[in-house]
């Protein structure tokens, strides 16, 4: 059978046997048939809150918090259609991008995130989260380190938190609080949240908040900033708005969550021997630090000592030179990079995301089709794959007539368990 990957700005096109293959995508749920009317449908009547116009005057100070360009959410639509319900051109406005520790985004890329006409006419600012000068302390993490947050978004009178929800790989879901920590959070913060003891709780993963020491500290550090009105949306594959919830920061997000559930969350009787998997196409798969989540939803459903496939873009590299990619390449192999994260006093930049590779890489052998040269992909401790259809032969071939195959065409955007 021919399975379309979603891969970069389209598809990848692969062959697998009709009889041995099982194809896990999300349940289709239509778009809304008018996005717009539904956007501000929720803003008037949102959950566990007065309807956002009855929470703001004149000379409310609003910081709206927008998803950065590695995000799906529709922020083209979303965001002008808020400033529009707010009254348009507002002084007292400043949009500030999520990038937690991201690179920032350029000038021409918030105009594609957010419309040319957004950026022409308010204050749009990338987040600084190693600048101590845009950030403020707003209490401690468990382990002592200071919880640093953007200045803008401590100092204003209300924050409006924009995203959208999916399944997330360590903090339960995304959207919700995750806009502001570690979205607006410091270096500091987030590698404190996101260190090797929180990130190796087997609570925190796919589907799980309450219970997740990684996403209630995420909880508890957001709510010190006061109070928050949320704007969080629900996508399909087409990446059309299938519902919105508005309102209070938790409740709201707590009700999207559940919905998101029925949907993208799929129950599987056995585990494979082989899985294909995607990190959900562009933008999701600009990078290889990206692509991790798509190996993670993989590996839930795959056999010990099986092998992963990622079909990952991957157009901006690893990236080349960031933090994850010295980490990885300063390692000989993915058990060294889990011998320096258990050593105590070592912490490092992007170190979650090598955590997690790692030790996906301890159940399964992990090869990826994607722009990268086959020599980066060598320094990252993985094999490239040129060819999917092939290497699915191949091993099925080499494993015996027993042996089975997943595809997650939409990669993390369905999250497999087993039942």
């Amino acid at each position: 059978m021919k399975v379309n990957l979603a891969y970069g700005s389209g598809h990848l096109p692969i062959e697998v046997p009709d009889d041995r293959t099982t194809v896990i995508e999300p349940a289709h749920i239509d778009g809304l048939a008018d996005e717009k009317a539904a956007v501000l449908g929720a803003l008037q009547n949102p959950i566990g809150s007065q309807a956002l116009l009855e929470r703001i005057s004149a000379d409310t100070k609003i910081c709206i918090a927008f998803t950065d360009i590695t995000r799906a959410t529709p922020n083209d639509r979303i965001i002008p259609w808020l400033l529009e319900h707010l009254g348009g051109r507002g002084d007292n406005i400043t949009l500030l991008n999520q990038l937690g520790t991201h690179r920032a985004n350029t000038r021409e890329e918030l105009q594609t995130l957010l419309t040319p006409e957004v950026v022409a006419n308010y204050r749009v600012l990338n987040h600084e989260p190693e600048n101590p000068g845009a950030l403020v302390q707003v209490g401690t993490t468990a382990d002592g380190t200071p919880a640093l947050l953007n200045r803008h978004i401590v100092e204003a009178d209300l924050r409006i938190v924009t995203g959208f929800i999916e399944p997330h790989f360590f903090a339960g879901f995304s959207g919700g609080v995750k806009g502001i920590m570690p979205g607006c959070a410091g270096l500091e913060t987030v590698m404190s949240n996101h260190g090797a003891k929180n990130i190796g709780d087997p609570r925190a993963t796919f589907g799980v908040t309450d219970g997740n020491p990684l996403w209630e500290e995420l909880r508890d550090i957001a709510l010190k900033t006061g109070p928050s009105f949320l704007l969080n949306v629900t996508l399909n594959e087409r990446r059309d708005i299938t519902n919105v919830f508005a309102g209070d920061i938790l409740e709201a997000h707590r009700a999207g969550c559940t919905f998101v559930k029925g949907s993208a969350m799929q129950p599987v009787e056995q585990p494979f021997d082989i899985v294909v998997t995607t990190n959900s196409g562009y933008p999701l798969d600009l990078n290889l630090y990206q692509g991790v989540k798509g190996m993670s939803a993989g590996a839930r459903v795959l056999k010990e000592d099986g092998t992963l496939i990622l079909a990952a873009e991957c157009r901006e590299g690893v990236p080349g030179g960031s933090p994850l990619d010295e980490l990885l390449r300063s390692a000989g192999s993915t058990e060294e990079i889990l011998a320096k994260l258990s050593t105590p006093g070592f912490v490092r930049p992007e170190q979650w995301q090598a955590q997690i590779q790692a030790l996906v890489q301890r159940k399964a052998e992990v090869l990826v089709h994607s722009l990268l040269d086959k020599e980066t992909v060598a320094a990252c401790h993985l094999t490239p794959c040129p060819d999917i259809s092939a290497e699915v032969a191949k091993r099925l071939t080499n494993l015996g007539p027993n042996a089975r195959v997943a595809v997650l065409p939409q990669g993390p955007l369905t999250i497999p368990y087993l039942a």
